[in-house]
């Protein structure tokens, strides 16, 4: 990579690449033709990762993992971009805020999470509050010492999985000049806890195998001992995870357009019309220049934005622009290599519809291509007091 990777970095980047290459891509055709990953090659994935010493790695050294910074951390993922997400889930990321774990939620959440004895989910997204966080209706009332919970999450990933769930309930509200603005606490819910419900959610073209979940509270009682953090402090911690997601699908996506640019590559090397091969027309050669050029632009904005949190320096604009930029190049180089292979590029012979459909909800999971806009422009324009 033109990034400039030490040896460790690269050994990181090949190691995981090659993992995704047998251990992932043998059961892409299964997940994609069934939706589902059988529980025995989950297992053997995951126990694959830990052998390797990879599971977890995102975690630091202090809980007895890789402790990967965030450039090595971003190749892991770049490389599993490569792979279905339905599979490479079990390469096991927990969520990095259950650092936040505080007292005995370390031996029952944590340390357990990064051995790969539990496995978690993270819920936020509502059914009438998406990118509009505080407009979430999941709320939770004071009752003695506990907390009663009533309400609904829905597009929750790795939920059918989980064992538990890092939930972001309404708490209570303030009243603000601008209107009433909603209190989020962060609670640590069991799968099995009495009055909470695991669901199917709803059918994606996107990701296959790789399910959406629906979570139901209906008076679910949850005590103090389950609070991630402090109460009402959701923000605060929800602020150490969100930037990791965008970094994710911004390596994510790059990973998955180095794949689909190969085959366009070598297709276009190998099929012949008008007695030479299409590579040499320019409306082929060209597109595969303009391809290449975005990836490696992609995957240097997503690099350096990784680079900067290293650093310790403010990066949240950078890492906006690389989700915004890796995740609709992701669209555009999909929709180029499809048009390279003509009709074959629709047919189920090749994967390439699969990684075209898989394209599109990078662009809104996470926080959609408008709000990284926002981010952005608000960046700039409060640098200059507007």
């Amino acid at each position: 990579m033109i990034y400039g990777l030490t040896d460790e970095q690269t050994m990181i980047a090949d190691t995981v690449r090659s993992f995704v290459e047998h251990e992932i891509y043998p059961h892409e055709e299964l997940v994609e033709r069934t939706g589902e990953v059988p529980a025995e090659i989950a297992q053997e994935i995951k126990q694959k990762t830990l052998d390797l010493g990879f599971y977890a790695c995102n975690f630091p050294e202090s809980v007895g993992c890789a402790g990967l910074n965030h450039v090595e951390f971003a190749l892991v993922e770049r490389e599993l971009g490569r792979g279905s997400m339905a599979l490479n889930h079990f390469f096991g990321r927990p969520q990095n805020i259950l650092m936040a774990c505080e007292g005995e939620q370390i031996d029952r959440y944590l340390m357990p999470a990064v051995r790969g004895e539990r496995m978690d989910a993270l819920a936020m997204t509502e059914p009438g509050a998406g990118s509009d966080v505080r407009g979430m209706k999941c709320n939770a009332v004071r009752d003695g010492g506990d907390w009663v919970v009533n309400g609904t999450k829905h597009f929750i990933s790795g939920a059918d999985h989980a064992d538990f769930i890092i939930v972001f309930i309404a708490t209570g509200e303030d009243q603000t000049p601008k209107g009433p603005k909603k209190r989020i606490t962060a609670f640590l819910v069991d799968r099995g806890t009495p009055g909470f419900t695991i669901r199917d959610g709803y059918k994606s073209v996107s990701h296959r195998g790789y399910k959406n979940m629906i979570l139901e509270f209906d008076d679910c009682r949850l005590p103090d001992a389950q609070v991630l953090g402090e109460v009402h402090g959701g923000f605060e911690v929800m602020n150490t995870w969100l930037y990791a997601t965008r970094i994710t699908v911004a390596t994510m996506s790059v990973g998955r357009a180095r794949r689909v640019f190969d085959y366009a590559l070598n297709y276009a090397a190998e099929r012949e019309q008008f007695g030479q091969k299409i590579g040499k027309f320019q409306g082929v050669s060209f597109q595969l220049a303009d391809m290449i050029t975005e990836i490696d632009a992609a995957d240097l904005l997503t690099l350096a934005s990784a680079d900067r949190l290293d650093k310790g320096l403010p990066a949240n604009r950078e890492i906006a622009s690389a989700k915004l930029f890796a995740s609709e190049m992701l669209g555009r180089v999909t929709d180029a290599a499809i048009q390279v292979h003509g009709g074959m590029g629709l047919m189920d012979d090749y994967p390439l519809e699969r990684f075209w459909r898989d394209a599109r909800v990078e662009r809104i999971w996470d926080g959609t291509s408008e709000i990284q806009r926002h981010i952005i422009s608000r960046e700039l324009l409060r640098a200059l007091g507007a």
